[in-house]
């Protein structure tokens, strides 16, 4: 089978869409397939292209065994809804274009969030006369709406006919959690095209590990209980409250715990002033770092904090970032309701705190410094085996063969 994945973003580039792709497209490689993914140059997030990439019509090489077709599109960074948009129909038309000469393809793949990635297979789709795959990751343009980047309105109500037209003629729906069924149906998708292939662990990345001293060092964290978040710095987030929560503990004259912030986003520059104003010793900021080098980073962490705001849709999601700590053993400070809390009381992974509360979340920090953490990195591991990469791009495969049989 020649599979074709059209995503915006992939490897080098380090965010959940560019992960779970090129993990997948490995392991179908490995079963024998054929894999070809047409994707920008690496740029995610600050639009800055990365080294050794032009930004040209068409560039080629193969990664792992799959070949990866490099598109030109209009660059930004990741921040600013229109510029974005801008940059995500560039890319969509230099993947439409691009698939025409990529021959003998049994299937395409669109992956949202952003569902011009869906657009652009859907298109595809009719021009090779194959099945096309809508991989629902996040609820677009829903979640625009709620972290107020744009209001009701005639561009939000034909994003959102678009939207259930792909949800009504997509050949196969994979949605990485279980809620976002009921909002697809509602949308007119039909439940026996509804698949769910959650997020999961890379085990050879991401494994229980001794925190390396020499970073620990150069960070001058030694002796700290180190509370970090990993991830994009984005609207979405609300980080603004563990930065409330620094705050507090700073006026209190805790000086053990101490937050690290990795990973780059529309708001990080808020965030540094704010920290900065506040005059927050207790707050370390670092750029985005590899994907080979952020198991170290994860391992100098004593807990880390998956945080979105308090809005109903961000009930639906289950952040990647909460695999990742599951697979490092890392306990969770867990400040995202619904589904994904579900996960952390089920395996007993952490502790909960109310989204958007920082005087929850100190009262919790303080909580889990006081736990068995044995235990806690012990059902980490527990838990893992259930969210094996491997296993679940095994299970969306088997899916694609059940539509070309």
């Amino acid at each position: 089978m020649h599979i074709l994945f059209i995503s915006d973003n992939f490897y080098p580039e380090v965010n959940a869409l560019a992960s779970r792709t090129f993990d997948h497209c490995k392991e179908w490689v490995k079963q024998g397939h054929q894999v070809t993914v047409v994707t920008c140059v690496p740029n995610f997030p600050k639009g800055k292209i990365y080294p050794g990439y032009r930004n040209k019509l068409w560039q080629e090489e193969v990664m792992d065994g799959i070949r990866v077709v490099r598109v030109w599109s209009y660059i930004t960074a990741n921040e600013g809804i229109f510029r974005r948009i801008l940059d995500y129909i560039s890319y969509m038309f230099s993947a439409i274009i691009a698939s025409i000469f990529i021959r003998k393809v049994d299937i395409v793949i669109g992956s949202s969030p952003q569902f011009f990635n869906a657009c652009g297979a859907y298109i595809i789709h009719l021009l090779k006369r194959i099945p096309w795959v809508f991989e629902v990751r996040d609820l677009w343009p829903e979640s625009i709406k709620a972290v107020g980047a744009m209001k009701d309105g005639w561009v939000i109500s034909l994003l959102e006919k678009i939207e259930s037209y792909l949800y009504q003629n997509a050949s196969l729906i994979v949605c990485v959690t279980n809620s976002f069924e009921k909002y697809i149906l509602e949308r007119g998708g039909k439940r026996s095209k509804i698949k769910i292939v959650t997020n999961g662990i890379n085990k050879l990345l991401f494994y229980p590990r001794k925190k390396k001293v020499s970073l620990v060092k150069s960070l001058n964290l030694e002796g700290k209980f180190i509370v970090g978040y990993i991830g994009t710095h984005g609207m979405a987030h609300a980080l603004e409250t563990l930065l409330r929560s620094a705050d507090i503990l700073h006026k209190e004259g805790c000086k053990d715990i101490h937050f690290l912030f990795i990973g780059d986003g529309a708001e990080k520059e808020k965030l540094k002033e704010y920290a900065q104003k506040k005059a927050l010793s207790n707050v370390t900021f670092l750029d985005s770092v590899s994907k080979e080098d952020i198991p170290s980073y994860w391992s100098t962490l004593d807990a880390s904090v998956t945080h979105l705001r308090n809005e109903s849709l961000f009930r639906t999601v289950i952040p990647s970032k909460l695999f990742e700590s599951i697979g490092m053993g890392i306990p969770v400070l867990h400040g995202v309701h619904g589904e994904s809390s579900d996960i952390v009381k089920k395996h007993q992974i952490g502790v909960t705190f109310d989204s958007e509360n920082p005087e929850s979340l100190v009262q919790e920090i303080k909580t889990l410094k006081r736990l068995n953490y044995l235990n806690l990195k012990k059902n980490c591991l527990e838990a893992s085996r259930y969210f094996d990469r491997v296993q679940l791009a095994q299970k969306m495969l088997k899916q694609m063969e059940k539509i070309l049989k």
